[in-house]
């Protein structure tokens, strides 16, 4: 059986994880503009079909099995106090997502200047 190098986990992993960040952050902020507009329903992210679908098939790429599904959220209200909260976190989540990327890009040309002595 052929393992996968740390490489092959690592950066997709973590793309795939800044991406949802990024969705999470775009359906956020679409409900804070639209929390005065009549009629407007907010939405909500939800991972866990995505989680199921990424722990049934191994086979398939990461990106493939983790889509998160953007919906309607249960009750419909905006409840800008609730929005800004989860926006101020997933902005942290995003910047330790970015913090980990940075540190393997730098692990990783640390070994390739090494690699060259």
């Amino acid at each position: 059986m052929n393992t996968p190098s740390i490489e092959a986990l690592t950066l997709p992993a973590l793309s795939t994880a800044m991406d949802a960040a990024m969705i999470r952050q775009q359906v956020t902020a679409n409900n804070i503009a639209n929390a005065n507009t009549q009629g407007f329903t907010a939405q909500r992210v939800s991972f866990d079909v995505a989680m199921e679908a990424a722990a049934g098939g191994a086979d398939a790429p990461l990106q493939a099995r983790l889509q998160p599904q953007v919906g309607l959220s249960v009750d419909g209200a905006v409840r800008l106090d609730s929005e800004v909260a989860a926006m101020a976190q997933n902005s942290a989540h995003y910047q330790v997502l970015l913090k980990a990327l940075n540190r393997h890009l730098s692990i990783m040309a640390t070994a390739v200047s090494d690699g060259k002595r």
